[in-house]
């Protein structure tokens, strides 16, 4: 399996998004409630409320708040969400994903034209900008006290697509439709993943001037700020410079 050198990027950027923004709780909360609207509450049958539940324990989310959230969606008052993706040009060709869940299309419509005027950037059409990404289910696993040769064969005999070693973990890919059956596979065997999520990873990488990736990183950050955006992906390499002041 060839490594994924891309992923490293996309993790140190959803890192900082996740400490700056503080909305965490508020995040899982719209995709359990999204969720069971679409699927009911069967996890064995629901596979976005699986993912849901897990990211909230995952982010230590009380079962208090978990099952009100659920109760909440069965609720003919409670407001649905709606899942969007934008696709937007950085600067200097960079492409830039926007995973979305509002309720009210009009406002996350106007928040993203404002944060190109503030930021740069443009909002592309459809597909412009995607067809450079791959949705792939992602699992993050400690290397504390692990033999690297003995969980990547673990992970290729499970199905993963992708292995690589990031700091002070190890990164495996699969396909979306598989990303379970190869966590349960590992899971049987010892192996404790500490995140599971799907992510958008890019086929290439831009390189970017200073300047440029400061750009880039601050219509970036503008976007992870606006209430009904969830993720962002891009396919720009963050320059060393910008990594160190951020570590």
């Amino acid at each position: 399996m060839a490594g994924h050198s891309k992923w490293a990027n996309i993790k140190h950027r959803k890192g900082r998004a996740d400490a700056k923004k503080g909305k965490v709780f508020s995040r899982i909360a719209k995709e359990i409630i999204s969720s069971v609207k679409l699927g009911g509450t069967d996890t064995k049958s629901n596979t976005r409320l699986r993912l849901a539940l897990l990211k909230a324990r995952e982010a230590n989310v009380p079962n208090d708040i978990i099952e009100r959230n659920i109760k909440k969606a069965s609720s003919a008052d409670q407001a649905d969400y709606t899942e969007m993706t934008y696709e937007l040009y950085g600067h200097g060709g960079v492409g830039i994903i926007a995973d979305v869940m509002t309720d009210n299309k009009n406002r996350i419509s106007s928040d993203m034209r404002i944060a190109t005027n503030k930021r740069g950037g443009v909002v592309a059409t459809p597909g412009a900008v995607a067809f450079n990404f791959d949705r792939k289910g992602v699992l993050q696993i400690s290397k504390k006290g692990l033999e690297e040769e003995k969980l990547f064969i673990a992970a290729t005999e499970a199905g993963a697509q992708d292995f690589e070693t990031v700091e002070e973990i190890y990164v495996i890919t699969t396909d979306p439709a598989d990303l379970y059956a190869v966590k349960d596979a590992l899971a049987a065997q010892g192996y404790e993943c500490t995140e599971t999520s799907l992510d958008m990873i890019p086929k290439t990488n831009i390189d970017c001037d200073l300047e440029t990736a400061k750009a880039n990183l601050a219509l970036i950050d503008w976007l992870e700020q606006l209430e009904d955006v969830d993720v962002v992906y891009h396919n720009m390499n963050i320059p060393d410079e910008l990594i160190s002041e951020d570590s």
